[in-house]
């Protein structure tokens, strides 16, 4: 059985999450949360917070316990961008896109 956790429009860029979104798949649910648990990035916290939520949803959906459950899908989506624009020189205008990002973890017993 599976057990889906979404968090979504997470101020960061996706890129930054990947590798370690990358590092926890196929682990099982309890180390990939202590792998992630002492990583000082920033994504870090968005996926632990993400698979505690997933586990979370396990043991009160499914009945499955926390030690049983493995990491089937971790990854980090692109979401939308929110255009700014920073002002320059003589009236024109830089524009800048500050991205955002979905995080997905999916268990599997």
């Amino acid at each position: 059985m599976e057990f889906t956790a979404l968090t979504k429009n997470a101020r960061m860029s996706a890129a930054k999450g990947r590798p370690l979104a990358r590092a926890c798949q196929g682990l099982p649910a309890l180390q990939a949360l202590k792998a992630v648990e002492f990583s000082p990035r920033k994504a870090a916290k968005i996926l632990k917070d993400t698979i505690k939520s997933a586990i979370a949803n396990a043991e009160n959906n499914g009945g499955a316990s926390a030690a049983s459950l493995k990491v089937k899908l971790c990854v980090f989506d692109e979401s939308v961008r929110v255009r700014r624009y920073w002002p320059t020189a003589r009236g024109s205008a830089h524009p800048i896109a500050r991205r955002l990002c979905h995080c997905k973890v999916v268990l599997e017993n």
